[in-house]
């Protein structure tokens, strides 16, 4: 991308927005990560919490001006019909279900092909990506996929290689993030070039966010080598990560499946070579390590978190795993040393 083009000009009249953003929404979108983006722009825009679209435009635009639903239920009114995609900085498209919607609609699709053809940047947000992939879009770009929908990413376009270990990417003229709490980085980073680093920590001060992160963050979720196929098992997995705190014994997490036990770990074994139990650790693992390595917490209180027993029950796990303490996997990963990041195929569980 041409940063020139799409940076302020300081002599410019003060009266334009230095930043103009106009969004799609998908059917059933998330709203979540719409409404967290949509609110760093406006924090930015004004001075205090005025809320004026001073700096930052920000428009939902559509070609019959319906309201649209998002999966939670709650319907946005669009602001403008489609019109020229040169109007904007950067286009973003807002994600829905990746299954049974009806997608984005003809006129939208042509407004992006518009779009990308007159170079205005695009985005995808949350699920938004996948929209993006399907016109062809994405083709020849790194793109952010959250790890939840990695293998959804996988079965669809099996010549591309989503990025599942970062909050968001920014690869020239394409932007993606993962959804949720990543669209107020993704969003903020924006502001960053375009407004200021003052009014990007504004916005997220404001939203009791501490910190900017950049897009390299690693995103919470599942270790990558969890990532499933088989659909028990994606449920199983989500089980797990959902009950982080107190973690459910696999016989209940298959009862709740309607499934047997040994049948679960049949599945696991199958799918991803490791029983439900040894999953289990690895999720409780990676939690602790990205709470080791972006919060002061104590190793007592992130053993209480990651549904350990207490905290020498967490530093005797991750030494086995890991080969060194959580204080001393904390200390190189601040100082920027290489630090292992994945437990050991032969974990036993505990």
């Amino acid at each position: 991308m041409d940063d020139s083009r799409r940076m302020p000009n300081t002599a410019s009249d003060q009266t334009q927005p230095r930043l103009r953003i106009g969004f799609l929404l998908a059917p059933r979108f998330t709203l979540s990560a719409f409404a967290t983006f949509v609110d760093v722009l406006r924090l930015a825009a004004d001075d205090g919490d005025g809320s004026r679209p001073i700096r930052c435009r920000w428009k939902v635009l559509s070609a019959d001006m319906a309201p649209v639903q998002a999966s939670c239920g709650a319907r946005i009114e669009p602001d403008e019909r489609l019109g020229d995609p040169s109007r904007f900085d950067y286009i973003f498209t807002v994600g829905g279900l990746i299954e049974g919607g009806p997608g984005l609609t003809p006129e939208q699709t042509g407004f992006l092909r518009r779009a990308a053809q007159g170079r205005v940047p695009l985005g995808g947000l949350c699920t938004g990506v996948f929209a993006l992939a399907r016109l062809g879009l994405m083709d020849g770009y790194r793109c952010c996929v959250s790890w939840f929908h990695h293998q959804d990413f996988l079965a669809e376009f099996e010549k591309m290689r989503p990025v599942s270990d970062q909050i968001f990417v920014v690869d020239r003229d394409r932007l993606s993030c993962s959804g949720g709490v990543s669209a107020a980085h993704l969003a903020a980073f924006l502001v960053d070039r375009h407004i200021g680093r003052a009014a990007a920590r504004k916005s997220l001060s404001i939203l009791m966010i501490d910190e900017p992160m950049q897009g390299d963050q690693p995103q919470p979720g599942l270790p990558l080598e969890l990532n499933a196929r088989d659909p028990l098992v994606r449920r199983a997995l989500l089980a797990m990560q959902q009950n982080l705190q107190a973690p459910l014994p696999i016989a209940r997490i298959a009862r709740d499946l309607g499934v047997g036990r040994r049948k679960l770990e049949r599945h696991f074994n199958a799918d991803l070579g490791v029983p439900p139990a040894d999953a289990s650790i690895r999720i409780r693992l990676a939690q602790a390590r990205m709470l080791l390595s972006r919060s002061d917490r104590t190793v007592t209180r992130i053993a209480e978190e990651t549904g350990f027993c207490d905290a020498s029950h967490l530093i005797r796990v991750f030494r086995e795993s890991q080969g060194i303490t959580p204080d001393q996997w904390r200390q190189q990963a601040l100082a920027g040393q290489d630090v292992p990041s994945s437990a050991i195929p032969e974990l036993a569980a505990r």
